[in-house]
């Protein structure tokens, strides 16, 4: 037989190659893709070949102004996109927005000086960095931030504008742009205008972004030489109609928050991209009155790679509720074309739509649009151009634009922007707002994060959570404004309790989810870390303040101890004030604090405060005022000091106490008291899991 040449084995190599090609073309190449399919990588922000240089990305996207944003639940990246609009349409100006997470910062000194950088940061907790500003924050604090140049300063090139967002219930307000702020300044980077702070606290975020942003942009128009036109609302997504598709096609998604949970495979790691869809394995009403709840709820994570430590908190994903859908989709006169699919796309490259397409109108609104929130003033004014008539435009003029006029009208009612719609239109459709806008300006639906109420010691694969169901009484609305996740959860415990169409106070929730998958009573959730924790050493005694659902982490924590005592681990003192307005009707987990008691003997106990017993008020300050020379005693031994509850008034009472007790009790003016309890905190002997 005649061996084969070089030739001839490149010629058969070649034909075996194209039969292959051939025979799987359709199957393993040439396979047609959704262009709008979007996958668990690009919810996780992992899309291949992304580069993390900020230079490169502004230079190849023709950008001038980027924004970066800190973070948490939503609100700091809300005010970064609304930055970017306003500069692109009042002054011309190539902007971006940009996730801290997702680029380097070692190059920041190369950035030239006729581009500016934007920092958007939230404070979260007690002073700590939102989880994708960290590396950011230690890099640009550490002794010696490592740049790519040999600039003196490191940072003279740089132009930046700086707003934060904090709350002033905590001792740290704002302590992330005062930081960031100060460590640019030391490095030779030139601020323009003032360094802005929203307050949460005292509930004027929304004004004081608004108060710190027309002074900022006049002061950048005259650094940069921009010139102010008339704003015209230009669109950063554009929506296309897909006729071809319907809701019942595999490929839409119908709130799914990515591929693998739409493909019905969902895979780990579940986190604030990726939720795990618990199972709940049991939930009960704590409290005994009727015009009240308080739920107690047992999440499953058996079946995830979910792990959590003793005083993490739960993230909850709501849904809204369809009241709410309905109103939303009604005054926009989609209610007919809530079932049609669409495409939604960025216009330019730098922008990310928020949620994966393509999908319908309906799941949008429910499950990926904070629709239940109250409106922006700002948003307001934007909306104005696109009104059903010339009374309902000069109306969103006015509030858009009359700071007092808008608090007197909107905000005090806490009215969402579907209600908004309604009363200014008197009923009329706005058939005119781009959907676009909607997307824009309405806040991403965020999860609700709840301190976990469980020891992971005691039961490392379920997780609970202690809720009380919100409802506020507004003056001048005629009913109350009532929290989106908790009337969610009271929905689902209702429906795993034998109701089988469940409307708490006349809500209802679409509670078996995207194409029913979390029927059987399921919600999706991830775990968020906290450094809220006990002390490292057991026989540390440890002294816990938490009325009401603030006890929520302090049941894990005790808890935790019991499992200890049981496993025949000594354990230090453990007292914990508990404070509710009558025994007899919200004195959470009353029957566990026994059974801990006759368990832990002397080591725990349990100091409460009934409010409305007696015709004094007594309050958990009250009685840890009470017991001074107790708690002086411990904190000479190291006790660990906690609160958790309300930072506006309970919080901010209990710290103020505890100087008076250091101050009486050891004979030091309240000065150096003060010091004392700044000390603790700084050395994490005193904690704080507290909310507004």
């Amino acid at each position: 037989m005649a061996e084969l040449d070089t030739l001839d084995i490149i010629v058969l190599a070649a034909i075996l190659l194209g039969t292959v090609a051939y025979f799987t073309k359709g199957k393993l190449w040439g396979v047609a893709k959704d262009p709008y399919a979007s996958s668990l990588a690009a919810a996780n922000g992992a899309k291949a070949g992304k580069t993390r240089n900020i230079l490169e990305k502004m230079e190849e996207s023709g950008k001038n102004c980027i924004i970066f944003y800190g973070s948490q639940t939503g609100t700091a990246e809300d005010y970064a996109s609304r930055l970017a609009k306003e500069g692109k349409s009042r002054y011309g100006l190539e902007t971006m927005v940009a996730d801290l997470e997702e680029y380097d910062y070692d190059n920041l000194d190369a950035i030239p000086e006729d581009k500016v950088v934007m920092f958007v940061l939230a404070t979260y907790g007690e002073g700590e960095p939102t989880d994708n500003a960290v590396d950011f924050y230690e890099f640009i604090n550490g002794d010696a931030p490592q740049f790519t140049l040999d600039n003196e300063p490191a940072l003279g090139n740089l132009n930046y504008v700086a707003f934060g967002l904090g709350n002033n219930t905590y001792e740290h307000y704002n302590i992330m742009v005062r930081n960031v702020d100060k460590a640019l300044q030391k490095l030779g980077a030139h601020r323009i205008g003032q360094a802005g702070e929203g307050d949460d606290g005292a509930g004027t975020m929304e004004e004081d972004f608004l108060a710190w942003k027309d002074p900022m942009w006049k002061a950048l128009a005259e650094k940069m030489g921009l010139e102010e036109r008339e704003a015209v609302y230009e669109p950063v997504f554009g929506i296309v109609e897909r006729d071809t598709l319907t809701a019942e096609s595999p490929e839409v998604y119908l709130g799914e928050p990515n591929k693998t949970h739409l493909d019905g495979t969902p895979k780990g790691p579940f986190n604030a991209h990726n939720p795990y869809i618990a199972p709940i394995a049991e939930s009960y009403e704590l409290f005994n009155v009727k015009d009240r709840n308080c739920l107690h709820m047992e999440v499953d994570i058996s079946a995830s790679n979910l792990s959590y430590q003793t005083g993490d908190h739960l993230a909850v994903w709501p849904t809204n509720p369809g009241e709410e859908v309905d109103r939303f989709l009604n005054v926009l006169g989609l209610a007919e074309k809530r079932k049609n699919v669409i495409s939604v796309k960025a216009l330019e490259p730098t922008a990310k739509v928020p949620f994966p397409t393509p999908t319908t109108f309906d799941a949008i609104v429910r499950y990926h649009m904070e629709i239940c929130a109250p409106v922006s003033r700002q948003f307001l004014a934007t909306l104005a151009p696109f009104a059903p008539d010339e009374a309902s435009k000069a109306e969103m003029t006015k509030l858009g634009g009359d700071k007092d006029y808008f608090h007197d009208k909107i905000n005090v009612h806490h009215l969402n922007i579907g209600r908004v719609l309604e009363i200014v239109g008197k009923g009329q459709k706005w058939t005119n707002v781009p959907f676009s806008a909607f997307i824009e300006g309405v806040t991403k639906l965020q999860p609700r994060y709840y301190s976990i109420s469980s020891s992971s010691l005691e039961q490392p694969k379920k997780i609970s959570i202690t809720c009380v169901v919100e409802e506020q009484k507004l003056p001048g609305r005629e009913d109350p404004f009532r929290g989106v996740s908790t009337n969610y959860l009271l929905a689902l415990k209702q429906k795993q309790n034998g109701d089988p169409n469940p409307s708490p106070y006349g809500l209802t929730y679409e509670i078996t989810g995207p194409r029913n998958r979390y029927d059987g009573i399921h919600v999706p959730v991830h775990v968020r870390h906290s450094n809220f924790k006990l002390p490292s050493d057991p026989l540390k005694p440890v002294i816990m303040v938490g009325p009401g659902t603030g006890v929520a982490p302090f049941r894990g924590f005790i808890r935790e101890r019991r499992k200890m005592v049981e496993n025949g681990q000594s354990v230090g003192k453990t007292i914990l004030f508990f404070g509710c307005r009558k025994s007899t009707e919200d004195f959470l987990y009353a029957k566990e604090w026994e059974e801990a008691k006759q368990i832990m003997g002397d080591s725990f106990e349990i100091v409460t405060a009934f409010s409305r017993e007696s015709g004094k008020k007594v309050y958990v300050q009250h009685r840890l005022k009470e017991r001074s020379k107790e708690i002086n005693e411990l904190l000479e031994k190291k006790a660990y000091f906690y609160v958790c509850g309300d930072a506006a008034n309970m919080a901010r009472e209990v710290h103020n106490v505890l100087g008076q007790i250091i101050s009486e009790e050891r004979g030091i003016p309240e000065a150096k008291a003060e010091d004392i309890v700044k000390n603790m905190r700084a050395s994490n002997q005193y904690q704080e899991d507290v909310w507004s």
